[in-house]
């Protein structure tokens, strides 16, 4: 089985597993998925849903956003951790927003990426969630999993994993691809726990690389 091959019959098992994943930041308007996935580098989504409910409650729109000072901002997400760092990004991101972009987000892979804050994961996952296009997202879930499975070969620098997917997963099913990774990895192929092997549904063509 080459490498393609895995990858698609990857794609299809976890399909049927988990059907109906998606992103598990709660959000409903643009802007606010890119103020969560900044609030969640290290911390869970769980958390995030959570504290976001209080900063959207206090600032519902990006201009509003926009116009809050530093330290306010940086009180309410500070239990998501790098509390000073998060809320400093997000202020700039949603000024840059206000300012260049009349408070939209936008559909431009390299604009995103100038937005403070905001790197290849964020920026893919906007793509893929808010805009249906094409996304791969390399988080540690993607990244752990995908070297485990053998579809990529010990390669642990998050770009480096997009590029080396990008060549071997359809274009179309990267964005749900990522996401239903991140529910497998939670559930049966874990990181801090012994992976549960016996109930993976990749079980018997996993390359089990751990």
């Amino acid at each position: 089985m080459t490498r393609k091959e895995l990858a698609l019959e990857v794609i299809e098992r976890l399909k049927k597993e988990y059907p109906d994943a998606g992103c598990t930041l709660d959000y409903d308007e643009a802007w606010k998925l890119l103020v969560s996935v900044r609030l969640a580098a290290q911390c869970t989504d769980a958390r995030v849903n959570v504290v976001v409910e209080d900063l959207y409650k206090k600032y519902p729109s990006a201009e509003a956003l926009a116009d809050a000072k530093v330290e306010d901002i940086e009180a309410i997400v500070r239990p998501c951790g790098l509390g000073r760092s998060k809320a400093r990004d997000i202020s700039g991101c949603m000024k840059m927003l206000r300012d260049e972009y009349g408070g939209k987000v936008p559909d431009d892979f390299k604009a995103l990426l100038k937005l403070p804050g905001v790197g290849r994961k964020s920026a893919n996952l906007i793509m893929g969630d808010v805009f249906g296009k094409p996304a791969i997202v390399t988080d540690t879930h993607c990244i752990r999993l995908t070297n485990r499975i053998g579809l990529v070969d010990g390669i642990k620098d998050p770009k480096k994993v997009e590029m080396a997917l990008w060549e071997i997963i359809p274009p179309e099913e990267g964005s749900d691809f990522c996401h239903r990774l991140v529910y497998h990895g939670r559930d049966v192929c874990t990181a801090r726990t012994k992976p549960y092997c016996d109930k993976c549904c990749l079980q018997d063509i996993c390359q089990k690389n751990i």
